[in-house]
């Protein structure tokens, strides 16, 4: 769904200290790296998450965007160009997550979940006055990389922080590439006219993709013709690819995997998506047996029901009537998501979801959704519960399952990017 937008004091600290620091504010993060993604102190103990999701995606106060621009107002897309970044507005994502299989005789069936996320965030709007240095830049760039191995219960989750400049990080739309250090999103495409298929890579720590991406159904446009309003104040631009054919590997603990499976690719950019008292949301992606692809989200506090859905969509499966490049907005009147269990993070303390009922009864469906495993925490400098889920019930009178994500952002005193 979506991702950071108005940074709090601790993070434009640490944008701040990339953006003066040079290749020792590079050298600082490329060091954290070597310990997992993590934070350690002088004294060598881990330094949890710090970030606050209401504070990083907050509207501005006056709604204004603070010199930025604003997702205010239905707006043509445009393809390539809409694959890459948007310079103009605060905050963008690149958001891959997706559910493989190993197809190797050997570990045959063993699951898989992997998330690849590059973030951009601005520093100063695009009329700030311009610096002539190599090193300046109004961009900086995370990274997020994350793999769950479900027969090994385990989650490897590891983070990257880069400047847009001096060829460290950035974003091109065509042919498109996203990057920060060698963990990147690039088009097969020489041309640039495609786009697709994509090649995923990234390795960090004992885990690595190598990942290839078919178009699939393509691109469709959330919320009211790609714009998505999150409530007071808040909205981005965003559409999303549902249902991406992934084939590749997956290295985790020395052992490489060769996959197949299906990804999920969320873009957004915004300028504000939390309006005053939204804390954070849950959110999932799930792709049916049937062939149909379902989003759909609430945004917790800021009032209204607690347990009401706040948007839910669906993509036809392909053969269907309704062309699968298409989304439908469906009505949340009388819907719901309940938690039925929770699960509480040794590492952070913080206590999640760890599985629902949701009930929406505009399209008849009753499902309970599962994680494949529960400690899918990324304790990271943004905090925040993000993982593969197994999903069962019933749509009409009809049996269905099937594979998914789901974050959950804003639990606990730190959390949340999207």
């Amino acid at each position: 769904m979506s991702r950071p937008s108005q940074l709090s004091p601790a993070a434009t600290a640490v944008l701040l200290l990339l953006m003066v620091g040079g290749a020792a504010a590079v050298g600082w993060y490329a060091a954290r790296a070597s310990h997992g993604g993590d934070a350690y102190d002088d004294s060598g103990q881990r330094i949890a998450a710090t970030l606050s999701v209401a504070a990083a995606l907050a509207d501005d106060g006056g709604g204004g965007g603070g010199g930025y621009a604003l997702a205010d107002a239905v707006r043509a897309f445009q393809f390539p160009a809409d694959h890459g970044p948007h310079a103009d507005f605060r905050t963008e994502w690149w958001y891959f997550t997706g559910n493989l299989v190993s197809t190797a005789e050997e570990g045959a069936g063993r699951r898989f979940g992997y998330q690849l996320t590059v973030f951009r965030s601005a520093v100063a709007p695009a009329d700030a006055p311009d610096r002539t240095s190599k090193w300046a830049t109004r961009q900086l760039y995370m990274a997020h990389l994350a793999v769950t191995d479900v027969a090994g219960e385990s989650f490897h989750a590891h983070q990257r922080y880069a400047r847009g400049a001096a060829g460290l990080a950035g974003a091109v739309a065509a042919p498109l590439r996203v990057w920060v250090g060698d963990w990147q999103v690039a088009s097969l495409d020489p041309d640039g006219d495609a786009t697709f298929p994509l090649r995923l890579t990234a390795a960090a720590g004992d885990v690595a993709l190598d990942l290839r991406l078919n178009a699939g159904k393509g691109v469709v446009l959330q919320g009211d013709r790609g714009l998505s309003r999150k409530g007071a104040g808040g909205a981005s631009y965003y559409y999303s690819c549902p249902r991406l054919p992934t084939r590749g590997t997956v290295s985790v603990d020395g052992e490489t995997y060769a996959v197949e499976g299906a990804s999920w690719l969320d873009r957004e950019w915004s300028s504000s998506l939390l309006g005053e008292g939204q804390e954070g949301w849950d959110w999932f992606a799930v792709q049916l047996d049937d062939g149909r692809d379902l989003v759909f989200y609430r945004i917790r506090g800021g009032g209204g029901p607690a347990d009401r859905l706040g948007y839910a969509a669906l993509v036809p499966a392909a053969g269907e009537a309704d062309d699968p490049g298409t989304l439908r907005v469906l009505d949340v009147t009388g819907s719901s998501l309940l938690p039925v269990r929770h699960w509480r993070s040794p590492e952070s303390g913080v206590r999640y979801p760890a599985g629902w009922r949701l009930l929406l009864p505009s399209e008849g469906l009753h499902l309970s959704l599962r994680p494949l495993l529960d400690d899918q925490e990324l304790n990271l400098d943004f905090r925040y519960w993000e993982g593969a889920i197994r999903v069962e019930g019933t749509a009409g009178r009809r049996p269905v399952a099937g594979y998914g994500y789901a974050e959950l952002t804003g639990y606990g005193d730190a959390g949340g990017l999207r």
